[in-house]
């Protein structure tokens, strides 16, 4: 097992890892930038480095700083959790020869799933059910236009490299095809360095579930179930629950199976998931796959007892799985609110700013994951989230009780929050049926807008 491992990133995750090692008795590195020197990773970790100026690119994007940090610490391995360097192929592989263990799969496994033209056909030959759509990139509007004329209308331009909705358009007709084609391939450039995008057929009103997976360096792989992520707004995930209302035991077994079909077709290494979109015919089709831990990873871990960071630092480490898949149960029910510093009755509007007052929701059922406290200063060069409220309870109704109770609990002043708007979900009667789609949240707004109108 590693004595010191360096944790490439901040907020939540940062601060989960740290546990998560703590727990172990591996010592742990904090690395951070100057926005982030009061930050609580930097806090609670054992030693902390200064790698850049507060702008990701200059200090955790920065791969060279990271690198000498892990080298002037003598770490024997990195973590990177999620965003930033997670999906990095590059990063991977300088962490491998600098004989540092990169904490994920291998450079090859997150080189292949994360061109989304390759992991579709990776899939495909596994025998995975796939979306209709392009056998090529699309480079130009007379490709996509053939292409689309084969598909039909509605379609989705999607970028290979993408993710978190960057680089994608729906389209409904000749029209909005050829111009968001540009601007699909501009925002993949802009966001990934890559500005290639392919089309497939669009699924109207699909639920998004997702699949957890964990693989050792021996070829044991096993799932712990599914993630339903359908409640998002521009394809950004706003709460995720554990097990989903629309899996039944059967269509559980074919996608758990499905998913540890795909896994394997790769020799996939750590904790990893598959993502699928169904229909509403109990139809499931692969999207993609993200090669590293989840933001919403803590739903899974409450309805399995099974701690993910502790099994990926442990695999990494070159040690056996212990679990069997006949061992997995899925007890109970979780739901994860991602408490994000925005505004919602303003489109969303990231709040940044100092937080004078706080109070923490507690109580049974109740888990949160923040990095914030009274007196911090949200800043405005990363990613909004705050915290992430996970509650439990023995089933569906008695976790949105729960949270319920939880959000009621938590205040956060003055910066505004998206706490508003869970509260406002959790009492909406289509959720409470577990009548939703990836349309849920916009559908909502609208319905909100015109009642206020």
């Amino acid at each position: 097992m590693f004595s010191k491992i360096l944790i490439a990133n901040r907020g939540e995750i940062a601060l989960r890892i740290i546990r998560a090692c703590r727990e172990m008795g591996i010592r742990t590195v904090a690395v951070y930038s100057q926005a982030d020197k009061d930050s609580l990773h930097v806090r609670f970790a054992d030693e902390a480095i200064c790698i850049g100026k507060p702008a990701s690119a200059n200090s955790y994007l920065n791969i060279p700083a990271i690198i000498s940090a892990a080298e002037i610490t003598d770490v024997e391995a990195i973590h990177p959790g999620y965003g930033f360097l997670a999906e990095n192929p590059h990063f991977a592989e300088i962490c491998q020869s600098c004989k540092i263990t990169f904490i994920g799969p291998t450079p090859e496994n997150i080189r292949l799933m994360g061109d989304k033209m390759q992991a579709r056909s990776v899939m495909q030959k596994a025998g995975l059910p796939i979306i209709r759509g392009s056998a090529s990139i699309i480079k130009n509007k007379e490709d996509a236009l053939k292409t689309t004329k084969a598909l039909g209308y509605p379609v989705i331009i999607k970028a290979a490299a993408g993710g978190g909705g960057k680089g994608m358009r729906i389209c409904h007709n000749d029209l909005t095809l050829v111009s968001s084609l540009m601007t699909a391939q501009t925002e993949a450039e802009a966001n990934f360095g890559n500005p290639n995008v392919y089309i497939e057929k669009y699924i109207e009103k699909p639920r998004h579930i997702e699949v957890q997976v964990l693989g050792d360096k021996y070829g044991h792989i096993i799932h712990l179930g599914e993630r339903d992520c359908s409640i998002q707004r521009r394809h950004q995930k706003l709460l995720e629950e554990s097990p989903s209302l629309a899996i039944d035991a059967k269509l559980r077994k074919r996608l758990g199976e499905a998913a540890l079909k795909g896994t394997k077709s790769v020799n996939y290494v750590s904790a990893g998931t598959i993502e699928f979109l169904l229909d509403s015919s109990d139809n499931f089709y692969f999207m993609e796959m993200n090669t590293r831990i989840q933001v919403e990873h803590p739903v899974t871990e409450m309805v399995t007892g099974i701690d993910l960071v502790k099994e990926q630092i442990r695999i990494c480490a070159g040690e056996r799985l212990r679990l069997e898949q006949d061992k997995v149960q899925i007890k109970g029910a979780a739901i994860e609110c991602r408490i994000n510093a925005e505004d919602y009755e303003n489109n969303f509007m990231p709040c940044p700013g100092k937080i004078n007052s706080l109070y923490f929701p507690g109580g049974p059922g109740v888990r949160l994951d923040t990095h914030i406290y009274p007196g911090y200063e949200v800043p405005p060069y990363y990613d909004s989230l705050v915290a992430k409220l996970i509650t439990y309870g023995s089933n569906r109704s008695q976790a949105i009780k729960i949270m319920q109770r939880a959000l009621h609990e938590f205040h956060i002043a003055p910066i505004k929050t998206t706490v508003p708007f869970h509260l406002k979900l959790m009492e909406n009667p289509l959720f409470l049926k577990g009548d939703i789609s990836t349309h849920f949240v916009d559908e909502m707004l609208k319905s909100d807008q015109k009642t206020e109108g």
